[in-house]
């Protein structure tokens, strides 16, 4: 792959003053190198950054010295303006294999999708792989035609690494498939009609009780005036 430039410059300043002036501190390391405090300008390493997908490899050129190749091993970033706070570059070496993660790139259509109405899940954003710096590339295509229906899945055994790469994820791992719609629970049954003439009012329960009670006393009364009889 075609490697992306950047340009550092040893840090003699504190962090704050470096992103005052749109710089990001950094450091660099890596096998048999020792460590190594720098700064980079922060348009120029967003730029960088975009362009290999976070993943590519970069030749870093530090004050006037000789260019080196780097990763970009790890990075913060704000998590109210998102912006970079600060990176980690590691130095590699050209004849040695390294291990980093590449991004998957999804292509193409399911069917599935399109035509059933499915929803697209992946499970990677991106793999394990080995390989040697010079064919490092920035992501790895994965076309989605296969997924036709319900449940099809891809594997990680399904992807063809780019040459010179060897992905080190397990063969069965799926990386993406596509499931059913969601459908929305039926709406619960609308309760019976209540018939609000049978609904009775507190002063009506109050009439009828009363006049239950005045017809209870008016039977005793005949009652008695029989008797007397």
């Amino acid at each position: 792959m075609s490697n992306l430039s950047l340009k550092g410059e040893l840090r003699v300043k504190a962090a704050k003053e470096l992103r005052k002036e749109s710089k990001i501190p950094a450091v660099l390391y890596g096998h048999g190198v020792k460590n190594v405090n720098l700064s980079v300008n922060y348009r120029e390493f967003e730029k960088a950054y975009q362009a290999g997908g976070g993943k590519g490899l970069l030749e870093l050129t530090i004050d006037s010295n000789k260019p080196i190749n780097v990763l970009v091993q790890d990075w913060q970033i704000n998590p109210i303006t998102s912006v970079f706070t600060h990176v980690d570059f590691r130095q590699v070496k050209m004849d040695e294999k390294i291990k980093t993660d590449v991004n998957l790139k999804f292509i193409g259509e399911s069917p599935a999708v399109k035509e059933l109405g499915g929803i697209f899940v992946k499970n990677f954003n991106s793999i394990p792989v080995e390989c040697l710096p010079k064919d490092l590339v920035s992501e790895i295509t994965v076309d989605i035609v296969s997924l036709k229906e319900f449940g099809n899945v891809i594997h990680i055994s399904d992807i063809v690494a780019p040459a010179g790469i060897k992905i080190l994820a397990h063969d069965e791992d799926v990386i993406a498939t596509v499931t059913p719609p969601r459908v929305e629970e039926e709406a619960a049954p609308i309760a019976a009609a209540v018939d609000l003439s049978q609904i009775k009012t507190e002063s009506e329960e109050k009439k009828e009780k009363k006049a239950t009670e005045d017809a209870g006393k008016a039977k005793v009364e005949e009652t008695a005036k029989k008797e007397k009889k």
